[in-house]
């Protein structure tokens, strides 16, 4: 049986949506990118019902720069997770963009799926896509607790390393 150290540390669990997120993006000095619009056919993100989908976020760094190669052949697990958070932050920015700025609308996180451009014999998946539910447990606290897959993968768009999808439940 495969065990995981969990990483995600929450200080000051606060139950419900007591947490401004806005102020907790403001103390951990996190400055969230631009929304951006899809590439495809396809929208960023859908409301249906009470449930905000998130379509598959990919890897880009600071200055806009896509953060491509391979885990286990171009990239080290460090490097893989901080692109997995990459992925979250514009997860994020697309949460805020679909709630109209308003992140109080987040009930919880349900699920994150994540996909890792890795070679055959890379196995820690699980510990690059901790990158991006390290983050989102960070900003949203308890509600930010999810299920998850870590999924590895030959290639993705425009040689990426990382891209993460998000299901999100809303008040």
């Amino acid at each position: 049986m495969r065990k995981e150290k969990n990483t995600i540390k929450l200080k000051n669990q606060k139950k419900e949506n007591s947490m401004n997120y806005d102020q907790k993006i403001n103390e951990l000095k996190i400055n969230l990118p631009n929304a951006a619009d899809p590439v495809g056919s396809y929208v960023a993100s859908k409301i249906s019902g009470k449930m905000l989908f998130i379509s598959g976020q990919i890897s880009i760094d600071e200055n806009g720069e896509l953060i491509k190669g391979k885990l286990g052949k171009d990239l080290n697990i460090d490097e893989g997770y901080n692109a997995a958070k990459r992925c979250a932050l514009n997860i994020v920015a697309q949460i805020r963009k679909a709630c109209n700025d308003d992140l109080s609308k987040i009930k919880s996180c349900v699920k994150l799926t994540g996909f890792v451009n890795s070679t055959e014999d890379f196995v820690e998946q699980p510990k690059v896509i901790n990158g991006a539910s390290d983050l989102i447990a960070s900003i949203f606290g308890a509600a930010g607790m999810h299920t998850r897959a870590a999924v590895s993968t030959n290639s993705l768009p425009l040689g990426v390393a990382v891209e993460v999808d998000a299901i999100f439940e809303l008040n």
